[in-house]
């Protein structure tokens, strides 16, 4: 009688926020489709609404392949961190708990063959890295050119002679990372990094670039066509001596799980019927992000350079934070003469929307983006042209790699969007230029290809994932 072969049996955890859920549960499904089991871990309580949504829908779509363990992290007090951002809170809250992951993991029916975890909690993870007993992977959810900083930053705060060094004395006006053309500008780094004092996102840069070498991998949501210098010289060893395999598995496919709500599918519903109307590529779709609202200095400016531009647009505003209530519409900020102007040639929503959906309609010919890499990723599938406008973070890093691809533009002296009130003239200009420029478009259409093919049967992706599964396997069959 043959033995039967031992199921792969993959756990993940995330940390907060949806630009860290998504593409977490995104990864999870790759390996699902595979005849993975996988075990999802959830920090409780969650943090947002739409967290728990889409957690609940993933679990409803994989009913006989994925089960779900509650992780009851340990009530942080908010006066031992210097922040009231509730996603911050999460994450630091999180690695407090750790501690607390082995019993849960070793209590599994299923022995693990490797565990994914997200990349705020590298260093805390590593403190248990031996009691886990399977293979540990970083689930990394920016650039290959923003993990190229982020392990850089060990090597750099080494070289300075101080005991407990500060980032804003060891990063310089240019960083230059070995196997990297262009350096990366201080104006690039997120600037927690280098605020003075300490801050809890200083702390986790600090302690997670020390601790990547002691996991056994990197997943990047990422291609070869798109990042190709910087994960040659992740994978050579030039960044950083013994870092471990990064993985390029990009670009994520949004899944079934992802469909919004009936309410919100009501909104969809008339945003496509309005893009049904519009001329192909004539439409610039505006969105900066789902946590960062967008200030009340800007809106003005925004909607004047949307209109000069002569384009028309459909533009996300956010006017608040996270998922609470917005009492106060655009009108308010804008009076009622200047919303005439905007309803004239545009359309403003501030739901949530199904932003693949709208980047896949042949109306829509332009992106105006804060730069997160979830949106890059999802709109380089489907080779819309890019305008990256960082509101903080990575979004400039990434911003340096749209532009160092010929996807999109960037400029620079628009600073951060919490910065300065860009003018409408400068909107309108910029705008202009991305929808006219006949390069970016040719551009982003051969990186449309390329990133299909990654991701596509036989690609890159999944070539990748079957070795894992593979040398997961043996690996179970030795021990």
């Amino acid at each position: 009688m043959s033995v039967p072969e031992p199921a792969v049996h993959v756990a993940f955890l995330s940390s907060a926020g949806m630009g860290h859920l998504n593409p977490c549960l995104r990864l999870a499904s790759v390996f699902l489709r595979y005849g993975c089991k996988v075990t999802l871990i959830i920090p409780k309580p969650i943090v947002s609404l739409s967290e728990s949504n889409i957690i609940s829908r993933f679990c409803s779509s994989f009913p006989d392949q994925v089960s779900q363990i509650d992780f009851n992290i340990t009530p942080l007090d908010p006066n031992t961190v210097n922040t009231n951002d509730p996603f911050f809170l999460q994450y630091e809250t999180i690695r407090r708990s750790v501690h607390l992951l082995s019993p849960i993991l070793s209590s599994l029916s299923t022995s693990l063959s490797a565990f994914i975890f997200d990349v705020f909690l590298v260093s805390s993870i590593a403190s248990i890295v031996d009691k886990i007993f399977c293979p540990s992977y970083i689930n990394f959810s920016s650039s290959a050119r923003m993990l190229s900083f982020l392990a850089y930053v060990s090597v750099l705060a080494d070289s300075d002679p101080g005991i407990q060094p500060h980032p804003s004395t060891f990063v310089g006006d240019a960083i230059q990372i070995p196997g990297f053309t262009l350096p990366i500008p201080r104006s690039s780094v997120p600037p927690l990094f280098l605020l003075e004092g300490s801050n809890s996102f200083q702390r986790m840069m600090m302690e997670d670039s020390l601790k990547l070498t002691k996991h056994d991998g990197v997943f990047i949501n990422s291609f070869e066509e798109l990042e190709g210098e910087a994960l040659a010289a992740l994978n050579e060893g030039k960044v950083v001596r013994g870092m471990p395999p990064v993985y390029a598995i990009g670009p994520l496919m949004t899944c079934e799980f992802e469909n919004v709500d009936q309410a919100q599918k009501g909104c969809m519903s008339w945003i496509l019927e309005w893009l049904n109307e519009r001329a192909e590529g004539s439409v610039v779709y505006v969105s900066l992000g789902s946590r960062t609202e967008t200030r009340r200095e800007q809106i003005k400016d925004m909607a004047l350079g949307l209109i000069e531009s002569g384009y028309s647009f459909l533009w996300v505003v956010k006017l608040k934070r996270v998922d609470r209530e917005e009492d106060e519409g655009l009108e308010d900020v804008l009076g009622s003469e200047l919303m005439g102007k905007v309803r004239e040639r545009g359309v403003v929503v501030k739901e949530f929307v199904d932003q693949m959906k709208i980047l896949g309609h042949p109306a829509v010919g332009g992106f105006v983006t804060h730069g997160g890499w979830n949106s890059i990723t999802e709109n380089i599938r489907e080779g819309v042209n890019i305008l990256t406008w960082p509101q903080g973070g990575d979004q400039k890093i990434n911003a340096e790699v749209i532009r160092m691809s010929g996807v999109g533009i960037w400029d620079e002296e628009w600073g951060w969007g919490t910065q300065k009130v860009v003018e409408g003239k400068e909107i309108a200009k910029r705008i202009k230029e991305m929808m006219s420029n006949e390069s970016l478009r040719v551009k982003a259409g051969e990186m449309k290809e390329a990133a299909r093919k990654a991701c596509g049967v036989g690609g890159s992706c999944e070539l990748i994932v079957k070795r894992l599964i593979e040398e997961w396997k043996r690996n179970s069959q030795v021990n």
